[in-house]
């Protein structure tokens, strides 16, 4: 019977354990608790060598309750042990036993007490696959008490030594939530390499069903907090957007307004890049962004091909915009994100120039950008080394050229197909002009 498989009992202990459970609970009620349990002790020994497994499950359960009614706690521990131990005990009557006295840890009478209960707990559980649920939800109690203790760091290294992805038996939204926790006490132990490779564990079109509406918020919240702490401001864009997307935050005016005013934020603060201008149009054409009458501006302005001037900008929406948690004045981040949005502006000026510029004098540009020529220079080389734009700077001349050189090739299939656009207007217009000439005859004719 070690391997622990189930076989047909050869002798059924019901009977028997009927009568003696009420008998050792009142030999224990007159102070022979001792006696009671040695009692049961010889029971269990009978129905675990019989395979009983409903009789040895309630003979454990039954000890294991004494152990806690009459409140000796160093006594429930060595029997646990005891039990757990004993040569072909059943797996599912340790399972049951164990899941009683998980029901204890919450009477405890001191904080000592429990975590010895725990760490007894986890130790029969060890290596154990049918009771790895079991053992997941110890851990976490024990990391809930360090981290109550103000042990962050603690508390995350015990929650990360379970990798619950791979247990077969534990529910999916349990699984997720444990690893939301262990997300969560990275996060806070500011690890932040080791929350991202945690996050990966979670498959987010889990998130799809209603049900998980709570747990898709708690992620995204907490990928959120990475994504600003890394500066990654488009992907905190998409979390945003992927919260935007949950009922719950469409029924709430309130809260889809808050959301959808961070989107507007985060998705101007993002560096341009084809990804960044497809996602900042398609979020314009949000139904719900004309009640932003503010942020409806702002994104109105990043999406027209004309110049923004930043002291208008300034002048505009500083105010407002100063007031809000992302570009808070008092704070060094709020400060940060408001000195990107600068050059994400200037930056914006360029591409606008560069596309309706073929040359342009370094002074004049320096008045449209309103900096001076070392920061239009510099911004100017990014923009290029990122190949946004294409441009030459002339420093003697103090011209700066955005047409690219075009080679033979290139310069040919534009004559050619220029040519081509041309022969076919003319086609067109002598077709025309043989309409109306057969209109004109059939007219005279008539």
């Amino acid at each position: 019977m070690s391997d622990g498989k189930l076989e047909k009992p050869e002798i059924d202990f019901t009977a028997t354990v009927d009568v003696q459970l009420p008998e050792t609970e009142e030999l224990a009620k007159r102070g022979g608790l001792d006696q009671a349990l040695e009692q049961l002790l010889a029971l269990e020994k009978q129905t675990r060598q019989a395979a009983d497994l409903a009789s040895s499950t309630r003979t454990l359960v039954h000890i294991v309750k004494l152990c806690h009614q009459y409140g000796d706690w160093k006594l429930l521990n060595e029997y646990i042990m005891l039990l757990s131990k004993k040569h072909g005990q059943l797996k599912q009557a340790t399972t049951k036993m164990v899941q009683e006295v998980m029901t204890y840890i919450d009477s405890t009478p001191d904080l000592k007490i429990k975590l010895d209960l725990i760490d007894t707990l986890r130790i029969v559980t060890e290596g154990k696959i049918y009771v790895e649920v079991e053992r997941a939800r110890l851990t976490k109690f024990l990391s809930k008490i360090k981290e109550d203790e103000g042990n962050i760091s603690e508390a995350a290294d015990i929650l990360q030594e379970l990798q619950v992805e791979t247990f077969g038996s534990m529910e999916k939204r349990e699984k997720t939530d444990f690893i939301l926790e262990q997300m969560r006490l990275t996060l806070a132990k500011k690890d932040y390499t080791r929350m991202q490779i945690i996050s990966r564990k979670i498959n987010t079109k889990f998130f799809s069903n209603a049900d998980q509406q709570d747990l898709k918020l708690r992620y995204y919240e907490l990928m959120i907090q990475h994504a600003l702490h890394e500066e990654q401001y488009l992907n905190v864009c998409k979390y945003y957007l992927q919260v935007y997307d949950t009922p719950s935050i469409k029924e709430d005016e309130q809260k889809w307004r808050d959301i959808l005013e961070n989107i507007i934020y985060f998705i101007v603060l993002s560096p341009y890049d084809n990804e960044q201008h497809d996602m900042l149009h398609r979020i314009f054409q949000d139904p719900n962004l004309p009640k932003l009458n503010l942020h409806h501006e702002l994104s109105k302005h990043f999406t027209t091909p004309e110049l923004m001037r930043w002291p208008r900008i300034q002048e505009l929406y500083g105010n407002e915009l100063r007031q809000t948690r992302v570009f808070y004045a008092n704070d060094e981040d709020g400060e940060k994100r408001w000195q990107e949005l600068h050059k994400r502006v200037i930056e914006h000026n360029i591409r606008v120039v560069a596309k309706y510029y073929t040359r342009i004098r370094n002074k004049r540009l320096t008045q449209l950008l309103d900096l001076n020529e070392e920061e239009t220079e510099e911004f100017l080389s990014k923009l290029v080394v990122s190949k946004t734009i294409y441009a030459k700077i002339d420093r003697p001349a103090g011209i700066v050229c955005f047409s690219a050189p075009r080679d033979a090739n290139q310069v040919l299939n534009d004559w050619s197909s220029n040519i081509n656009s041309l022969l076919g207007l003319i086609e067109k217009t002598c077709h025309l002009i043989t309409k109306e000439e057969m209109l004109h005859s059939i007219a005279r004719v008539k």
